[in-house]
């Protein structure tokens, strides 16, 4: 199996102090503040709630990558991968020297701190804030918007996390890492940005594919000018959507972390060491378009004492519970589930409760009872 070349690295270097699911200003704060001087760290703004919002600024190139986390306050595995970015910039190696001579990156670790603390995709007056791009009505997007056009990027990173839903395709594999590049008009034209973005999303999933074969997904590219990255790619900025996604198992979400560390490696020494020119276009449409394909639990062949048998698909809803996330079990289908796939599958009748009946009035209090007892997931 390959093994990435930074692989023995992330697994003695990797920022330890950052885990798990829950990712606030509280966790990032010390980390920002004990960065070396070669790191320009600066409040740019505040939030809603008046929380500080940070960039931190590295780098002499003249190559300018614009990048920014936690847009969507729940979204924190790619937080969590920036400081692993941060803790390899910190250290003079020949990776590192040849990317911050080449380019100079600008990061926005946690955009949107109120919603990381209430951990919610909103902010705290409840915008999303990926769709307030032309408006501009919250002091968070108008924060990005002022570096953006400060920086004036070449290239923009719009960093996000995905549900355990997509697939990477119509087939059993987890979509584990998804790229987009954003479109720029409703007929989804294939310009001149969107081919520099295409080029480095391509670099990316052949170093993946040599990983996680079959696992990246492509992200639907349906134009809504109101995104942020359908906004800077139609302002000429090629911009890379990165998704990080659901490794088998993983719900913490620290393989999928180091996966999209790799891919920010993979993506930014691109970037330092080539002219992107807008190659590989066909490459990047043979990566498979996402699909809504996966349940978290499937529980096959249930019955209740009416003798009714069906399969029940199941998703976590993620609820912040004293500091954590709990997995609450929510029933989202109730039928025969030929064509999904789920990230863990029970026989019901083939299960050790098999003589458990489930009571059809009460199925939703039934079912979580049932999987607190035999399918326990950790923060």
């Amino acid at each position: 199996m390959y093994t990435h070349p930074l692989a023995n690295w992330f697994r003695s270097n990797f920022e330890s102090s950052l885990e798990g699911r829950y990712i606030t200003l509280t966790h990032i704060d010390p980390l920002l503040k004990s960065l070396p001087l070669k790191f320009k760290v600066k409040v740019i703004g505040r939030s809603v709630l008046n929380r500080p919002i940070h960039s931190l600024t590295i780098g002499n190139g003249s190559k300018k990558i614009l990048m920014w986390s936690q847009m969507h306050g729940n979204e924190s595995t790619t937080t969590k991968a920036i400081f692993d970015l941060c803790t390899f910039l910190k250290q003079s190696t020949e990776a590192s020297e040849a990317i911050l001579s080449n380019c100079t990156l600008c990061i926005i670790p946690m955009l949107n701190p109120d919603g990381s603390h209430a951990y919610t995709r909103l902010n705290a007056n409840e915008i999303d804030l990926n769709r307030d791009a032309q408006t501009l009505s919250q002091p968070e997007s108008t924060v990005l918007k002022a570096v953006y056009e400060e920086f004036q990027p070449d290239y923009c990173y719009n960093l996000h996390g995905q549900r355990t839903m997509y697939s990477a395709g119509n087939v059993d594999k987890s979509s584990i890492l998804s790229f987009l590049t954003p479109s720029e008009d409703q007929e989804r034209s294939i310009t001149p940005s969107r081919q520099k973005s295409m080029q480095i999303i391509v670099k990316m999933n052949e170093m993946l594919q040599k990983i996680i074969p079959n696992h990246i997904g492509r992200y639907d590219d349906g134009f809504n000018i109101n995104c942020v990255g359908d906004t800077f790619q139609s302002l000429g900025t090629p911009t890379v959507l990165f998704e990080a996604g659901h490794f088998p198992g993983d719900y913490r979400r620290e393989k999928t972390r180091e996966l999209i560390f790799y891919a920010l490696i993979e993506a930014i020494q691109y970037i330092s060491s080539t002219e992107i020119t807008g190659q590989f276009t066909d490459a990047y449409f043979a990566i498979p378009e996402n699909a809504k394909q996966y349940y978290d639990v499937i529980l096959k062949n249930v019955k209740t004492e009416q003798n009714e048998t069906f399969d029940l698909g199941i998703m976590y809803q993620e609820v912040l519970t004293n500091e954590k996330i709990d997995f609450q079990p929510q029933i989202e289908d109730k039928k025969i589930l030929k064509k999904s796939f789920g990230h863990k599958i029970i026989d019901f009748q083939e299960a050790i409760a098999a003589k458990y009946i489930f009571q059809s009035f009460s199925l939703q209090t039934e079912v979580a009872e049932y999987l607190r007892k035999f399918n326990k997931i950790d923060n």
